[in-house]
């Protein structure tokens, strides 16, 4: 099934569709002026304070407030506490390699080389975000600073300035952030999550007749579509749930975002719906109504109406009701989302650690930092070797390119471009035509919060637009804010325009041509690699060392989950590329995302269903179950392994017994309880064998299916 983003892309005039894909993006949601508003008066803060006390790397600095986590106050106070232990860890590795490294050419390109892997690498493995961007924010800013033919005093000096201007970018972010934190309340995702749920609630009174056609809802629904997960998940892995409600948020999310794409689908069709038909609509309205309700009080999501039949003449409505259904049995084998915020107590949370439990084991890690390298260390060769350091800025924008280049496709890299010019054609038209009447740090604060108020408000723009705005900010800034002084010429600007777009044609090159190929083709490689994955997992633990298995566990779940993410963020690539096998990719597209939100519920049965595998206190089982659990349990992982191999074109090697499995199981369970009916035991059974029954039926359907 095409989604709405889908349809639009099918349009044939050119001019139509730009026009109605930039009405979509940059129409007003809830939430987005306040958004803006917060960039814009952190930014403009920042410009005022470092012109007015002249403070170097203003333009990196008033860049840095649009990518400074606004996800809770929460995120934001610790992103300023980290700011500091970041930013001082970073100064002492820097003056360490450059007492080391600084007098030796040859040693130092290789210092600066392996820098910048450690900088692409930091930003994938270490599990606090908010430290590893701004230790590679700061190194990629100031590696320049090092190659020039200046005494150490003035380059130690440079690298403190640029700490200075960072921290004082990052505090004010914070201070505007907890301001307007008092104007609002309640929890962001979950608050999101029900404003979508509200709008699909809204369209299917729409077409139950309780409501008069709003065609507010239908633009609201198609913008919800547009917008996509991207920022939920976004939320969602800076958030500070325990790692288990995480997971369990996660499949929401996608549940939410599935149900959202055919509420979109459903506007673009004329449907004649009779008297029974309207009446089951208002029954799954209901059902989203009471969804939406206790997520917002922090209770269990239960289904109202559970008799509902559609009609087959709304197909459409069908399967609207699978992820309504799923997103109860997200929370049947957990707590309860009151427990979200949290923090983890119980022995089921992994123990914090520093770096992500897959570092080491996950090579995709190896790969990105890799090509990260590859791009910044050949811009970086380049201006050393043509000797024009006025565009050193292509290393920074390599740095700040690759935060947003997973799942990204060659049309993203086109809108990077396109933002580039458009900031590079900004400033230097400023500096032509407006700066030279301007007399005032007034005046050009009007003309600063004016592109900035732009810039902004693209930037918080869904997925397929957001990074224009963000392309368009840094080129004006560096234009405008580098120097304390009205700039009489354009050849510093011109050399900051360069060193921008040579950055993008870099990592063009090495992201989207070296390494490269088509979304689909990687969305289906992720998504198979998930399938095997649940399967190893099904066959944990193998070791009877407890804190080895537990770790294991830890880590696989860390693996999958980045694996559900990563064929996200690739739909998204997906629905920008063109060519004559679109068609049949957005076809993969859409069976793929259909897909997921079973593979997450079957992935959060298997988390509880672990814990009796793993004889964890508590979850103890006799052995003769023990033994029929580890025959079902293979089972299990032979179907998700046999699905793979069938999604790969290749036959299962097995016919697999699944069926016959938990049939055995419940056997065993029916045997034991009738020789020991102990009140404890009893209780096990009447948990551990409905999570066998519901994953052996997912995975069934999930076969099926595919």
């Amino acid at each position: 099934m095409s989604t709405a983003a889908e349809t639009l892309a099918e349009w044939p005039r050119p001019l139509v569709w730009m026009r109605d894909f930039l009405k979509e993006e940059l129409v007003p949601y809830p939430g987005r002026p306040a958004l803006v508003a917060r960039i814009v008066i952190a930014a403009t803060i920042v410009m005022i304070l470092t012109m007015t006390f002249r403070i170097p790397f203003g333009a990196y600095a008033a860049t840095y407030t649009f990518m400074i986590s606004r996800e809770s106050p929460r995120a934001t106070v610790r992103s300023a506490i980290t700011e500091v232990i970041a930013f001082a860890c970073t100064v002492v590795y820097t003056l360490v390699g450059a007492m080391l490294f600084l007098n030796h050419p040859v040693l130092r390109v290789f210092w600066v080389i392996g820098t910048l892997f450690l900088a692409f690498y930091a930003t994938r493995t270490i599990t606090n975000y908010t430290a590893a961007a701004r230790f590679g924010w700061l190194i990629a800013i100031t590696i320049p600073l090092w190659d020039l033919h200046v005494l150490a005093e003035p380059k130690l000096e440079g690298m403190l300035w640029a700490v200075g201007a960072l921290t004082l970018a990052s505090v004010v972010s914070v201070a505007v952030e907890l301001v307007f934190a008092e104007l609002k309340s309640g929890d962001d995702l979950i608050r999101l999550l029900a404003e979508r749920l509200a709008a699909v609630e809204s369209l299917l009174y729409h077409y139950a007749g309780e409501s008069p056609a709003d065609e507010q809802t239908e633009k609201q629904i198609t913008h919800l579509a547009m917008l996509g997960t991207s920022g939920l998940r976004r939320r969602l892995q800076r958030s500070s749930y325990a790692p288990r409600s995480a997971e369990q948020l996660g499949a929401v999310v996608g549940l939410v975002g599935r149900l959202v794409d055919i509420a979109a689908n459903m506007t673009h069709l004329t449907l004649e719906i009779s008297d029974e038909d309207k009446k089951r609509i208002r029954g799954l309205a209901e059902n989203i109504a009471g969804s939406r309700n206790a997520l917002l009080q922090w209770n269990t999501p239960r289904l109202i109406n559970t008799e509902i039949a559609i009609s087959p003449a709304l197909p459409l409505l069908s399967e609207m009701e699978r992820p309504v259904s799923l997103i109860t049995e997200a929370y049947a084998v957990s707590q309860s989302p009151g427990a979200y915020a949290l923090p983890p107590s119980s022995r089921d949370d992994p123990p914090p650690t520093f770096f992500v439990r897959d570092a080491l084991s996950n090579p995709e890690h190896i790969d990105f930092a890799l090509k990260g390298c590859l791009a910044a260390s050949l811009c970086y060769i380049i201006y050393n070797a043509v000797d024009w350091p006025g565009i050193s800025t292509a290393v920074t924008t390599c740095f700040v390119t690759a935060l947003s280049t997973i799942g990204s496709s060659h049309q993203k890299q086109i809108l990077r471009i396109i933002g580039a010019l458009a900031g590079g054609a900004l400033g230097l038209g400023a500096q032509v035509f407006v700066l030279p009447h301007l007399d005032s740090i007034g005046d050009f604060t009007l003309l600063f919060a004016a592109v900035t108020i732009a810039a902004a408000w693209i930037a918080t723009s869904g997925p397929r637009l957001s990074y224009v705005g963000v392309q368009v900010a840094l080129a004006f800034y560096i234009i405008n804010l580098q120097e304390f002084k009205m700039q009489t010429a354009l050849a510093p600007a011109r050399d900051r325009v360069a060193g921008v777009l040579l950055g993008l044609f870099v990592m063009w090159v090495v992201f989207d041509q070296l390494w490269a190929a088509p979304a689909v083709v990687q969305m289906r490689k992720a998504f198979i690699a998930t399938l095997r994955l649940l399967a190893q997992f099904a066959r944990e633990p193998l070791s009877k060392d407890v804190r080895v298995a537990t770790e294991r566990s830890y880590s696989l779940r860390e693996t999958i989950n980045k694996h559900f993410e990563q064929v996200r963020l690739l739909a998204d690539g997906v629905l920008f590329e063109f060519g004559p096998s679109r068609e049949q990719a957005l076809s993969w597209r859409s069976r793929i995302i259909g897909w997921q939100p079973q593979l997450r519920i079957i992935f959060l049965t298997r988390i509880a269903l672990w814990k009796y595998r793993a004889q964890l206190p508590g979850f103890e089982l006799p052995e003769t179950v023990c033994v029929a659990q580890r025959e079902f349990d293979g089972e299990l992982a032979q179907k998700l392994d046999g699905i793979a191999d069938r999604l790969e074109g290749n036959a299962p090697w097995g016919e697999g017994k699944l069926e016959r499995s938990i049939q055995q199981l419940e056997r065993t369970i029916r045997t034991r309880s009738s020789e020991e009916a102990t009140g404890a035991l009893a209780a096990q059974f009447q948990t551990f064998l409905p999570l066998c029954r519901r994953i052996e039926s997912l995975t069934i359907s999930l076969d099926k299916e595919i």
